[in-house]
């Protein structure tokens, strides 16, 4: 009798057990988005609830969507590993602006002969 109820013991405790593991699992994403202040984080707490749902089949896209994102480095890096400095940017932006513009004149000035 002892047994039985040893049995039903350990049977409950797996179960519970099991039960707060997987809320668990798929809680992973969202704690890493909250630390890396994400700025989908809730929508990828949501998204990781809707995952228990269809059996965590979405649970891999969650984590590489939480994962993308750095605080220090936004979504990407350069080919080279480096941050991209603004100056550079800035310099790269005016040099398609006056591609952009010299294009235009070009355009224009075919309208017109």
């Amino acid at each position: 009798m002892f047994l039985d109820y040893f049995a039903l013991g350990v049977l409950v405790f797996v179960v519970v057990t099991l039960f707060y593991a997987v809320i668990a699992i798929h809680d992973i994403p969202h704690l890493i988005a909250k630390e890396r202040n994400h700025p989908h984080q809730d929508a990828i707490h949501i998204a990781g609830w809707v995952s228990l749902f269809t059996l965590h089949a979405i649970w891999p896209f969650l984590f590489i969507w939480a994962t993308l994102y750095r605080e220090d480095r936004g979504w990407g890096i350069r080919p080279d590993g480096k941050l991209p400095e603004k100056a550079e940017a800035d310099a790269e932006i005016a040099n398609l602006r006056a591609r952009i513009a010299e294009l235009e004149a070009q355009a224009a000035g075919k309208e017109i002969a």
